[in-house]
C-alpha cells in the first residue's frame, strides 16, 4: 500500500487553458509543482488519478498548475475540490535537522527536566519561523517557536522533542 502526503486542493479552475487554482499546503512547491512532477489527484468515490505537471506559476495566493494531456478548462473541470498528493516514494532527503511536517505532528515535547509537555498536534507557519501547537493536559495549547533556542533536540526514533523553554514564553498559557 503506497502512503502518501497531501500538498494542495484545487479550488477551481483558471481561465480556459485547463490551469487550476491550488491552495498549497507544501514547504516545497517549487518542487513539488516543477513541470514533470508526479502528483496524484484524489477525489471522493472516484479512483485516484496519476497527473505530471506541464506548468506551474504563482497568482496571487494561488499555485497554478497545468497538466500534461488537459489541455482545456473543460479537461480539469471535473478535479475540482481534489486533493493533490505526493508520493512518499518521491519525497526527497532533506537536509540534516530538516524535517517533513508529518514527521514532527504527533511527537512527544519534553522539557530538558525530563518533563512531559505533551503531543505536537499542529505546525503553524505565521513567518520567519514555523510555531509548533502543543497540545496539554488540562491546559491551553502551548505555541512554540521552531529556533535552536527552544528546540534542543529531536528524535523520531524514540518519537521525542527536547525543548527548553525561555522565561515568559508560557506565562500568558498558564
Amino acid at each position: 500500500m503506497t502512503e502518501y502526503l497531501k500538498v494542495g486542493k484545487i479550488v477551481n479552475t483558471h481561465g480556459i487553458r485547463g490551469e487550476v487554482r491550488v491552495i498549497s499546503q507544501t514547504d516545497f512547491p517549487e518542487e513539488r509543482y516543477q513541470p514533470g512532477a508526479e502528483l496524484v489527484l484524489f477525489r471522493d468515490q472516484k479512483e485516484p488519478l496519476q497527473l505530471t505537471v506541464a506548468s506551474h506559476r504563482k497568482h496571487k495566493n494561488f499555485d497554478l498548475l497545468t497538466f500534461a494531456g488537459y489541455p482545456n478548462i473543460n479537461d480539469v473541470e471535473a478535479f475540482r475540490d481534489g486533493i493533490l498528493k505526493v508520493s512518499m516514494a518521491n519525497l526527497s532527503d532533506l537536509a540534516e535537522n530538516e524535517y517533513y511536517y508529518h514527521e514532527i505532528i504527533g511527537l512527544t515535547v519534553v522539557e530538558e527536566d525530563g518533563t512531559v509537555m505533551g503531543k505536537i498536534k499542529e505546525i503553524l507557519s505565521p513567518g520567519a519561523n514555523d510555531v509548533w501547537v502543543v497540545q496539554r493536559k488540562g491546559q491551553k495549547d502551548a505555541l512554540l517557536p521552531y529556533i535552536e533556542s527552544v528546540v534542543k533536540a529531536i528524535n523520531l526514533e524514540e518519537g521525542t522533542v527536547v525543548v527548553e523553554i525561555p522565561e515568559g514564553l508560557l506565562d500568558d498559557a498558564n
